[in-house]
């Protein structure tokens, strides 16, 4: 990666207004997946996160599916909303889709019942990481990214389309692609009451 690190962690922000456009080869954002991927940290080295990256008319049908289905659910006169939305994710260049391997999750539920309960919360926490490592990335090489929960209405259309295992739960979608506008400035809560040191 080319920038400083916390340059990198600072500057990641949420970008909604997005374009086809990439400053980087398809190739590259293959890299960046899949570095994240492969080092990115998690409970027992379980690895149990898993990516699909979605490029050209695979990402359009992600979001026309997701369309679809948000239809059978927004009232149709408050629908617009909706649509314009999803047309501001058609509109990237690609999607990341986030899941987790759930027989990993049980398994290690099986070898370790004495953590069993602790498993599932240490799987979303390890796909988090996942998730801020590769929106962190996409960063560094001038693309914006945000990041989107449409797990349960669509995972059972994604995994059909794509067949992708059923052990794989979709955790997240995160559309991206050249920002087109510049987000707002950022507010932060007094860092003394987030943060204790003693010592």
């Amino acid at each position: 990666m080319t920038n400083n690190f916390f340059d990198a962690v600072k500057n990641r922000r949420t970008y909604y207004n997005i374009s086809a456009d990439s400053p980087v080869t398809d190739e590259r954002l293959r890299e960046i997946v899949e570095y994240a991927v492969k080092h990115s940290p998690s409970a027992f080295n379980s690895q149990s996160g898993r990516t699909v990256l979605l490029l050209a008319k695979h990402h359009e049908k992600l979001w026309n599916m997701t369309e679809d289905v948000l239809r059978g659910f927004v009232p149709a006169d408050q629908f617009q909303q909706t649509a314009d939305k999803m047309q501001s994710f058609r509109a990237g260049h690609g999607t990341v889709l986030f899941f987790e391997d759930q027989n990993i999750v049980k398994s290690l539920q099986e070898q370790f019942p004495l953590y069993a309960a602790n498993f599932p919360v240490w799987s979303s926490q390890s796909s988090a990481m996942l998730q801020f490592v590769v929106w962190t990335g996409l960063e560094t090489e001038g693309l914006g990214a945000s990041l989107q929960h449409y797990g349960e209405l669509i995972e059972d259309a994604v995994k059909t389309e794509w067949k992708i295992a059923p052990e794989w739960k979709l955790i997240a979608q995160m559309p991206f692609g050249k920002p087109t506008v510049e987000p707002g400035e950022k507010s932060f809560e007094d860092i003394s009451k987030r943060s204790l040191v003693f010592g």
